[in-house]
């Protein structure tokens, strides 16, 4: 077995040890490498077997030798192999580093010079800004240059016209003297048609030759139709008093009316001018049922037509008898402040029916309208008490003016008849419609007022609100506040002479600027009636007050009334701004007297520095301009400005305000107390005006218990006095319930735009009822905290708005949910087709505050909401919100296009085709505003189509669609299209309207503007006279824009304010109304007033005091308007002799009365009569004013026109030339009455026979005369820069001046 035979032979067979299956044998030959590895493997394991063979042992050996040589060679290859790799690598590796070096270096300059490319980038963006910079200050100042220098071209054009145009007319006249042999100067038209006097070379009588300044009346002379142009004592229109608040107020001069009845209006209640209808219930037990039908089924629909129309709606009740009695100051309240109130009866009464009854009925029955609804059942019993009550309201009812209502059948037909009573009240008494039946939509309300306003689209409800805001803050109480060294101050700063820049007011919040402002202004109009103000009081951050484009564009609104058409006003935001300097440049060199213009906070104005950049650039030498900003929040670029800065109170002025509100609380202080109250009122925030009076008012509300007076005391400032009040406020509530309602309320004025209205905060909160409601706004307004302005709950100050966000909004993070709950309450009309401006100016808004952006643009695609906006004028806030949701120009048109054709597919309704109309009608201005003309045309052309086929080819509509689609035409330069279509509706405007209607008036203005364009200056200037003429005589029926509104509205008021007891306020608020009515050419009405004046007067203050002789003098005045002579001279002798008895001898009042007396026996022909009061009249002038003041020289000028009708020349020649040489000195030598009084000594000397003197002088008046400026479009004569009123205050300017004896 060990042997070399036991191998295995080729081709056996060998069976698996391992219980395999058998196979076939293989041949493996001995010398296969397998098997020597095993073989040399055995070999070195163990001992060589006994027996084995030498031979196959070498043989194996030798293999493994060859096999270990030829590892050894391949091992060598290798080594070699790897060697070079090595070497070839480490060659790599040093190329490589050389590469990193080159690189590295190459780097390091690209370092280099990045940094200096970067250095050399920066130089140059510097030097490009400072570029862009010096770019914008030239573009500023080459815009200013060319901005004056177009203005000076274009007046100086228009005087060379104006020469060649009197040069063509005098060559004319020459040369029809010369053809009639006259050799001597004739002068155009004289100014009074009447008494035409000719002189012929020959001495006789000639056409050419007018000596109408020697006629007689109306004209003393020219010089008396000179006159009546302009304001003072001595004027001809002047025949009212000057003693009252309209003296120097012409009728043609509708803002100086307006301005002068502010003098009136702080007499005036809140509840005469508020925003709000107010129906104060006085219901019986018995009527109840009456009273919930009403209020359930009918006031909704007072309350529509009543926000229809602007106003607010809210009905007032105390229902239950318990509740009544706990409310009894706030049911006393609520009656003075009711617009109108109505009484429920059966059969009994209880005591608080009985109370609100006395209050209402008895004891001031004329204070607002009454109605009485008085049910009667079966024998119509009524108890004692009723039966008591209705006798003491019948004896109360001397003037029969309470509507009582006897109704026997069933509660629903009883609330349907106080209902129609009621509408009948509100739209004749209270709102002032022309007739009570129908729909104020239909009697063309609403298209009146955008006629009255032109193409310039008005919102009265801004208007409204800075009215109110004037007048709550002339009514606050100053006195104790020591503004007089303040006053004077201003009046000081303001004479400076010219150039003046804008005066700041600064003080800390709560100082008093806006309660100075106010009284200061309110001054300023009494003593310079002469002075145009222009006024702005910006209410609560972000509210419509404050938005600049708004305020930019009603203060250029409020200037152009003064003296032409505002139809050329645009209304993109950006022009608005740029053109409103260029607009008080050139009409401020038209205004005869001074501007002033007031913005208080004017740094709550939103991004103020940027938008009213034009108070940096110098200011025309006759206008003022007086800021106030709060001392923090000042621009730096201002602070050079002249500055007036409000001091902390003295501790006598702080020890005043505090006694004030005691008193009038009726509460005593302990001295304990006083010694800690002036101790703690040193520092200059306790001493803040605003913080004494806040602290004033809680302390007369009876919160000044020990505990209380040290809380109040440990506020150290307004702010957190402020949030004291209002835990205190929410702490006397009763329940957790009434708490939580007030927190609401406050936090949703403070998330609203423009505050919340009292039905609104009632329709949020349905379990609140009116009692308590006005409990918590009453005591919250003796806090000056809220207020109600324009009919909507608002923040009194800034402070107590800052208060709020702080005590119950978390610094203002909570307002989201607010605002969502205002959003749901607007949206909620919005999807009832109730779309009122109040959603219209909230909705929208709140959407912006909460980043809604597609909400925000389904509000904006509502036709109605975006039609509310444009047509009150509130293009800009339209604009902003379409950028703010992403929207250019183009996409708004297509959007709008859009949604006016979903409209126009379910418009089926006759007036929902007129309201498609209106729709097209505004997406075209809209349109044409943005600056697109070409898609303007569309919408414009198919609200044309509509009008024609639903309305007449003749209706006043077609005739307004034909206006605006003119005015595109005219953008486009489209002029021959534009004058045909001004044509058509100029025709169909005369046909509907008559031949002097505003409507004719408006397309005369937009022909002759055309015209102009084209260079027609003939045609133009012929339209131009005849729309003047139009503006003239409408403008004393009707006044322009929102100023006979407000007159009329004021005249209501006032004659509310007469309807109470005999007194002497109450005399001269009916002689006031009287005077109003006088301006309205309403003599009926006038002269009823001014006869209860003179009576009241004569009953209370006897027949013989001065304000009778007033009276006298105005109603004399009336009978001189009616031509009944002599009526007017008897009243005139009786305030002469009243006059002369009661006054000093050398009283102005007594120089007027003669003065108008002189003139009747004048007119009269009684010359005789005359010159002794004229010249007593005279001698009173130049005694009170001085020889040189212009109403001597005026004085003179009417003696010496008597003298010349006497034909006592000699007497007269002197007095004229003194009253030549006074207004040279005084006016200036090329004034109108310079002018006048030369034509006056032309004539004069003409007549003498001096014919070269007579030329020379005529000459020298007719330059003065050319040198005139023309009247205004609408009849406006401007007032005079001189007024002649003894205590009349004038700006110090280049020809200052003189100041007569105050």
């Amino acid at each position: 077995m060990g042997t070399a035979s036991s191998l295995v032979s080729p081709g056996e067979v060998i069976e698996d040890g391992y219980g395999g299956e058998g196979g076939e044998a293989c041949e493996i030959p001995v010398e296969v490498k397998p098997k020597a590895r095993l073989l040399r493997s055995s070999f070195r394991r163990g001992p060589r077997a006994i027996g084995a063979s030498f031979k196959s042992t070498g043989s194996v050996d030798l293999e493994y030798a060859a096999e270990y040589e030829r590892l050894r060679k391949e091992y060598e290859i290798f080594r070699v192999s790897k060697n070079n790799e090595i070497t070839s690598m480490q060659k790599k590796e040093s190329k490589l580093d050389e590469e990193n070096k080159r690189l590295r270096a190459e780097l390091q300059a690209l370092q280099k010079t990045y940094q200096k490319i970067l250095r050399e980038k920066e130089s140059a963006l510097e030097a490009k800004y400072q570029a862009m910079e010096r770019a914008s200050t030239f573009e500023h100042d080459r815009d200013k240059v060319k901005r004056q220098f177009k203005i000076f071209r274009e007046t100086k054009e228009k005087e060379i016209q104006d020469l060649l145009r009197a040069k063509r007319d005098l060559e004319s006249k020459m040369q029809q003297l010369q053809a009639q042999g006259i050799q001597v100067y004739s002068p155009d038209d004289s100014d009074s048609d009447d008494n035409q006097t000719t002189v012929t070379a020959a001495g006789t009588q000639s056409e050419y030759w007018t000596g109408g300044v020697l006629g007689s009346e109306p004209s003393m002379g020219s010089m008396m139709q000179l006159q009546q142009t302009f304001r003072g004592p001595e004027l001809a229109h002047s025949l009212i008093d000057v003693e009252g608040p309209f003296a120097n107020v012409s009728r043609d001069d509708w803002d100086a009316a307006v301005a002068s009845l502010l003098q009136v209006s702080p007499h005036v209640p809140q509840a005469l001018w508020s925003n709000t209808v107010r129906c104060y219930f006085i219901c019986a037990p018995e009527t109840k049922a009456e009273m919930d039908i009403f209020t359930k089924k009918h006031s909704l629909v007072l309350r529509r037509l009543c926000e229809g129309l602007g106003h607010f709606y809210l009905n007032v009740c105390f229902h239950e008898d318990a509740a009544a009695a706990s409310f009894a100051s706030a049911r006393k309240r609520e009656i003075e402040r009711s617009s109108v109130c109505v009484l429920l009866l059966k059969s009994t009464v209880n005591s608080s029916v009985v109370e609100d009854c006395e209050e209402a009925f008895v004891k001031n029955p004329d204070g607002h309208p009454l109605v009485l609804y008085l049910r009667t059942e079966g024998d119509g019993n009524l108890s004692g008490p009723t039966r008591k009550l209705l006798e003491r309201v019948n004896v109360a009812d001397k003037a029969a003016k309470i509507k009582v209502l006897d109704h026997s059948g069933s509660a629903e037909d009883g609330a349907s008849l106080i209902s129609a009573q009621l509408e009948k009240v509100i739209k004749q008494e209270l709102l002032g419609l022309e007739g009570a039946d129908g729909d104020p939509k239909d009697s063309g309300m609403e298209e009146g007022r955008e006629e009255d306003a032109g193409d310039v689209l008005w919102d009265l409800h801004d208007e409204q609100e800075q009215l109110e805001s004037y007048q709550q803050a002339c009514g606050s109480t100053g006195s104790q506040l020591g503004f007089q060294k303040y006053v004077e101050r201003l009046d000081d700063m303001i004479a400076a002479p010219p150039p003046t820049p804008p005066l700041l007011v600064s003080g800390g919040p709560g100082s008093g600027k806006s309660l100075l402002l106010a009284k200061w202004m309110e001054l300023q109009q009494k003593q310079s009636p002469n002075t145009l103000f222009l006024s702005h009081f910006v209410g609560q951050p972000f509210s419509s007050s404050s938005e600049p484009v708004l305020i930019i564009k009603r203060l250029t609104v409020k200037l152009l009334q003064h003296f032409w058409s505002i139809s050329g006003l645009s209304m993109e935001p950006s022009k608005i701004l740029e053109e409103f300097p260029r607009w008080l440049e050139r009409l401020s060199a038209r205004h005869q007297g001074n501007i002033i213009i007031i913005i208080d906070s004017i740094d709550q104005i939103q991004h103020a520095e940027r938008h009213m950049k034009w108070l940096i650039d110098p200011l025309p030498v006759n206008v003022r301009v007086v800021v106030s900003v709060n001392v923090e929040t000042c621009p730096q670029a201002w602070r050079l400005w002249p500055t007036l800065h409000l001091d902390p109170l003295s501790p006598r002025e702080v020890g005043s305000v505090v006694n004030a509100e005691r008193l009038s609380a009726d509460l005593q202080l302990g001295k304990d107390q006083e010694k800690k109250l002036e101790k703690h009122c040193r520092s200059a925030s306790t001493c803040n005006a605003l913080y004494v009076t806040l602290l004033a008012r809680m302390s007369a509300s009876g919160w000044w218990l020990e505990k209380s007076l040290e809380r109040c005391l440990q506020c150290q400032d307004t702010l957190s006095l402020y949030r004291l009040a209002l835990k205190t406020t929410l702490d006397s509530l009763g329940s957790d319930k009434e708490r939580h309602v007030a927190r609401e309320i406050l936090c949703l004025v403070y998330c609203s735009h423009n505050g919340v209205s009292e039905s609104e905060v009632l329709d949020l909160f349905p379990e609140l009822q009116f009692p308590a409601l006005a409990s918590l706004l009453f005591g919250l307004s003796r806090l000056c905290v809220l207020t109600l302005r324009c009919g909507l709950i608002r923040f009194r100050h800034l402070q107590a708005w800052e208060a709020v966000r702080l005590e119950f909004l978390s610094g203002g993070r909570g307002c989201a949910s607010y605002r969502e709950k205002l959003i749901h309450y607007f949206s909620r009309q919005l999807s009832h087709d109730g779309v009122t401006w109040r959603v219209a100016d909230e909705l929208p808004w709140l959407l912006q505050q909460q980043e809604d952006r597609s909400k925000l643009q389904l509000s904006l695609l509502n036709l109605f909401v975006s039609q509310n906006l444009y047509k009150r004028g509130h293009f800009s806030q339209l604009l902003a919100y379409w950028q703010y949701v992403g929207k250019d120009k183009s996409s708004m048109a297509t959007e709008y296009f859009d949604s006016l054709k979903r409209y126009e597919k379910n418009c089926e309704r006759e007036d929902g085709v007129t309201k498609l109309a209106d729709f097209y009608e505004t997406l075209g201005r809209f349109l044409k505003d943005l600056g697109l003309p070409s898609q303007a045309v569309g919408p414009l052309q198919r609200s044309l189509e509509i009008r024609e086929t639903a309305l007449d080819p003749d209706h006043p509509s077609v005739a307004r669609s034909l206006h605006q689609l003119a005015a595109v035409y005219v953008q486009w330069k489209k002029y021959g299209n534009a004058e045909q279509l001004y044509k058509q509706a100029l025709e169909i405007s005369e046909n509907a309207y008559g031949a002097e209607h505003g409507s004719v008036a408006r397309e005369l203005e937009s022909l002759a503007a055309l015209y102009q364009k084209q260079n027609k200056y003939d045609q133009a200037e012929k339209l131009r006279k005849r729309s003047m003429k139009i503006r003239q005589k409408t403008a004393r029926q009707k006044g322009h824009m929102y100023g006979f509104s407000l007159l009329r509205r004021r005249a209501l008021q006032l004659e509310e304010l007469t309807l109470g007891t005999d007194s002497a306020d109450c005399a001269r608020t009916l002689n006031e109304l009287g005077v109003l009515y006088y301006l309205q050419n309403n003599l009926d009405a006038a002269k009823v007033f001014l006869t209860r004046s003179l009576e009241m007067r004569q009953r209370v203050l006897g027949p013989e005091h001065p304000d009778c002789a007033q009276s006298l003098n105005n109603l004399a005045a009336l009978h001189t308007e009616r031509r009944d002579y002599q009526a007017a001279e008897d009243m005139y002798e009786r305030a002469l002799d009243i006059r002369k008895r009661a006054l000093s001898p050398d009283h102005p009042s007594l120089a007027y009365t003669l003065k108008h007396l002189a003139m009747l026996y004048k007119r009269r022909g009684k010359l005789e009569k005359a010159v002794p009061l004229y010249e007593l009249s005279l001698d009173i002038r130049e005694k009170s004013f001085g020889p040189k003041h212009p109403s001597v020289a005026t004085a003179l000028v009417n003696l010496a026109v008597i003298y010349c009708q006497l034909k006592k020349h000699d007497e007269a020649l002197p007095l004229y030339e003194r009253a030549l040489k006074v207004y040279e000195d005084s006016l200036g030598r090329s004034h109108p009455r310079v002018g006048e009084t030369l034509k006056n000594l032309a004539v004069l000397s003409y007549e003498e026979g001096d014919f070269e003197t007579a030329a020379e002088l005529y000459k020298r008046a007719m330059e003065i005369k050319e040198t005139e400026p023309p009247p205004s479009a609408c009849g406006n004569a401007a007032p005079s820069r001189h007024s002649s009123t003894a205590d009349t205050f004038g700006l110090r300017g280049p020809a200052p001046l003189p100041q007569g004896p105050r």
